[in-house]
C-alpha cells in the first residue's frame, strides 16, 4: 500500500471558516455569560480552539481562555502501537474548576480520543460542564460520545480517512476525504 489519495474536497478555506464561525455563534448562544474556556486537543484541535476563541471575541468583545491538551498517555491503544508515542505538553494556564470547558478537536471518529481527553481534563480539575466541538463528525462511534457543536457531518466508510489541513500546519485550509491506494 502507498499513501492515501484524495477522493473529494469537502470544505475549502471559505467553508472551513464558515463552519468555525457557526460553531463560535452556537457556543456563545448556549454558554451565555458563563465562565468559558476552550481546550484544544493537540495538535489541530489546539489551532481550531484558538481560531474559535478569536471568533467568539469578535462576537462577545472578550476572548475566552484557551488551553491545549496532550492526551498521549491517556490513549487506550498505547500498548498496541508499533511506534513510540510522542508526548507533548499540556498548556492549561487557568484553573478548570467551575468553568464551562469546550473540548475542541478536528475530526470525531470512534470517540476514543474524546474519552481520553475527558480523563485527562478530570485529572487537571473539575469543570462545571464539558462540551465538545468538532470540525468534522464522520460517524463510526465505538463509545457513546456525541458532539455539541459540529462544523460538518460527513458520512464516510471505515476505509476512508478525513484529512484536516490548516494553514498553520499545512500551508492551506481545507478538508478532504482520502482513501488508501493499492499498489
Amino acid at each position: 500500500m502507498t499513501g492515501p489519495k484524495q477522493k473529494a474536497e469537502v470544505l475549502d478555506q471559505a467553508g472551513l471558516d464558515r463552519a468555525l464561525t457557526r460553531i463560535a455563534h452556537e457556543i456563545v448562544e448556549q454558554a451565555g455569560g458563563a465562565d468559558l474556556a476552550l481546550v484544544g486537543i493537540k495538535t489541530r484541535g489546539e489551532t481550531l480552539a484558538g481560531r474559535i476563541a478569536e471568533k467568539i471575541a469578535g462576537i462577545e468583545g472578550r476572548r475566552p481562555a484557551v488551553g491545549a491538551l496532550d492526551i498521549t498517555l491517556y490513549r487506550d491503544d498505547l500498548g498496541s502501537r508499533a511506534e513510540q508515542p510522542q508526548v507533548r505538553s499540556t498548556e492549561i494556564p487557568f484553573p478548570l474548576k467551575n468553568l464551562t470547558v469546550v473540548l475542541v478537536d478536528d475530526v470525531l471518529f470512534t470517540g476514543r480520543t474524546i474519552r481520553a481527553a475527558m480523563d485527562a481534563l478530570m485529572d487537571l480539575g473539575r469543570p462545571r460542564v464539558i462540551r465538545l466541538a468538532v470540525l468534522v463528525d464522520r460517524g463510526h462511534r465505538e463509545l457513546p460520545i456525541r458532539p455539541d457543536y459540529v462544523g460538518k457531518n460527513l458520512p464516510t466508510s471505515r476505509k476512508e480517512t478525513v484529512a484536516v489541513m490548516l494553514r498553520e500546519h499545512d500551508g492551506q485550509d481545507r478538508v478532504v476525504i482520502q482513501e488508501p491506494t493499492e499498489e
